[in-house]
């Protein structure tokens, strides 16, 4: 008996079927996270490969909360604090595992959780872990945010607001009021930085960096080694008592493998060579902005950039015709997505005679 043939067909015919696949190496890669093309960077593979080789240990063995916790792991902390202005962190297998670290464990009975409907899914379906009250405000509608807070000033333990610095699909970035309202309100402001971190901000450090925001007790920054830094895994910056709260809460912290060495080692290096070569990154970045708003005319705060279509069919078809001239591309569909969309990023490490070829398709299709 096929448990599962009727869902799989209602999925098809919404043209929301989804499926593993290998792509062809010599399409031109507008459909990854690697923003920065890190991922593809010799030079750091063989300083990761070096460093590697020279453990005494190869894999991760246990949980950090048992003895997995190696030198390398402390290391990359110790670099993410100080170039980020936060007093501790902690290094976690995923962004997804990181988001259930924080909602799960910390939005308790008699606090109040105020998300953005736009946050990662992994953060809506830590939502529901929580024990905690869960409002979900319009996105960067920073007026409802404020009622909502303002409403339960009195009422709750802790108010808890997450956001993303960029937005993973429509591309744009948080309003920075969001800050002034979560200290006003003494809220713990949460931001998922894992699509403006190494992209964004005078030193590349993300949202809290493009605003030129000051670090306070109540912040949190999680973000991935998996997008910019062309690794693996996440971390979650804070004070050092939510740091403490997290090892001795969090379950995927406590329960967890954990992150393998080699992914750590590659993130430090990536991180490094971002700091080293900031100036040379951001000029690529603003002339790719530039060349974006030139043929298309939209602004694009970081580096994704979004198509809308007018239905799922639309979208695979768009898909597939840019696949044909040599380039991959996302093709988001529902429920991801409320509106279908293609969704290009345009990585530094691409020439920008490439990009205008893809630009100028979208334009015409």
């Amino acid at each position: 008996m096929n448990y599962f043939d009727s869902e799989l067909k209602a999925i098809k015919r919404a043209n929301r079927f989804r499926h593993r696949k290998l792509y062809d190496d010599t399409l031109t890669d507008f459909a990854s996270n690697d923003f920065l093309g890190l991922a593809q960077n010799k030079t750091i593979a063989k300083k990761s490969a070096n460093c590697f080789l020279k453990q005494h240990n190869y894999g991760s063995k246990s949980s950090m909360i048992v003895n997995g916790y190696h030198d390398i792991h402390h290391k990359l902390e110790k670099l993410l604090c100080r170039t980020n202005g936060f007093e501790s962190g902690i290094i976690v297998g995923s962004g997804f595992l990181a988001n259930i670290s924080l909602f799960e464990s910390m939005a308790r009975r008699g606090d109040m959780l105020v998300v953005d409907e736009s946050y990662h899914a992994s953060g809506m379906m830590a939502s529901r872990l929580s024990r905690a009250k869960v409002e979900i405000f319009a996105h960067n509608n920073t007026a409802q945010l404020e009622r909502i807070l303002r409403q339960n000033h009195n009422t709750h333990k802790r108010k808890i607001v997450a956001i993303e610095g960029v937005y993973s699909m429509s591309g744009d970035m948080a309003n920075p009021d969001i800050y002034d309202i979560c200290n006003r309100y003494e809220a713990i402001l949460i931001v998922d930085e894992a699509h403006s971190s190494g992209v964004v901000g005078e030193n590349l450090n993300g949202w809290f960096d493009y605003n030129n925001l000051k670090i306070k007790s109540n912040h949190i920054k999680m973000a991935t080694f998996g997008k910019a830094y062309g690794s693996y895994g996440a971390y979650i910056l804070g004070s050092r008592q939510l740091i403490s709260y997290l090892e001795n809460r969090a379950k995927p912290v406590i329960y967890s493998t954990a992150l393998s060495l080699f992914d750590t080692i590659y993130a430090y290096y990536s991180i490094k060579h971002i700091q080293k070569n900031k100036q040379k990154i951001r000029d690529k970045i603003k002339q790719i902005q530039a060349t974006t708003k030139e043929i298309l005319g939209i602004n694009m705060p970081a580096l994704i950039l979004p198509i809308n279509q007018s239905s799922n069919r639309a979208t695979i078809q768009a898909q597939n015709k840019l696949q044909k001239a040599g380039f991959a591309v996302g093709a988001i569909r529902q429920p991801t997505v409320k509106t279908p969309i293609i969704r290009i990023i345009p990585k530094i490490n691409i020439k920008l005679a490439k990009l205008k070829v893809v630009l100028d398709i979208i334009k015409n299709i």
